[in-house]
């Protein structure tokens, strides 16, 4: 897989637009996000771990928002039940044609279907599993619910959603802690002051953050009764919803 480091942001940029997932950023994408995201590389193996405890024979799992690919091919990873797919959709043209080479390039009896499109226009059924992994806060903040409502409807009985976000939080010591710590650990994996500020300008209009208490309460009016947060490093982590 493609490790190129990533130095998007490295010099001043004269015009910050709005983030895009475009061709300079999937080609970087590994690097940025494993010194991006705290927890990232844990959150995908653990994945995997869920889906061979909730994937079952002759289902569908989707994973809405798939990027590279990553979370897809830890899944395909543990799947032993027989007759299972895997549909991966992303609404970025140069994620979708990486992601298609990552999943080329490893062998396994699970066939996996790659989409471009928007997540909002997939229909879906008989999944045993759903992944959002860093999805849902790209969403407009009016989206968000008609998506789970969507997703819960989709599960068969006992069928999974994994929900990982960036998080903020109601109690401003705790919400200034944990983003300060966030961006220690960004300075710790190498990344500038001028990386970190021009990044975050444009990310600020495209990328907006619920609470975890948010996300809990629009999952318990989609339908689900089980949900917890399994999974938190600073202000990012992953909540476990099951039906």
């Amino acid at each position: 897989m493609n490790t190129k480091k990533d130095s998007l942001f490295s010099v001043p940029i004269n015009k910050l637009g709005d983030w895009t997932f475009d061709e300079k950023v999937a080609e970087v994408f590994p690097d940025m996000v494993q010194r991006s995201v705290p927890g990232y590389a844990n959150i995908i193996a653990m994945i995997g771990m869920l889906a061979s405890r909730f994937v079952k024979a002759n289902t569908t799992i989707y994973d809405l928002g798939c990027s590279l690919g990553a979370a897809t091919l830890s899944i395909r990873r543990q799947i032993t039940e027989e007759n299972c797919q895997i549909i991966a959709v992303d609404n970025s043209e140069p994620m979708i044609e990486r992601c298609k080479r990552h999943i080329d390039a490893y062998k396994a009896n699970t066939p996996v279907n790659v989409i471009c499109a928007d997540i909002a226009d997939i229909e879906m059924e008989n999944a045993s599993m759903v992944v959002l992994n860093f999805t849902l806060q790209f969403l407009s903040p009016g989206a968000r619910q008609q998506i789970l409502n969507k997703i819960y409807q989709a599960l068969i009985p006992n069928g999974i959603l994994v929900l990982s976000e960036k998080f903020s939080f109601a109690d401003d010591t705790i919400n200034d802690l944990l983003f300060n710590m966030h961006l220690d650990f960004k300075r710790a994996n190498g990344y500038s002051e001028l990386e970190i500020s021009q990044k975050r300008t444009m990310l600020e209009n495209v990328m907006l953050t619920d609470t975890i208490e948010t996300h809990k309460d629009r999952l318990l009016k989609a339908g689900f009764n089980h949900i917890n947060t399994w999974f938190q490093c600073f202000n990012f982590g992953s909540i476990i919803a099951i039906k």
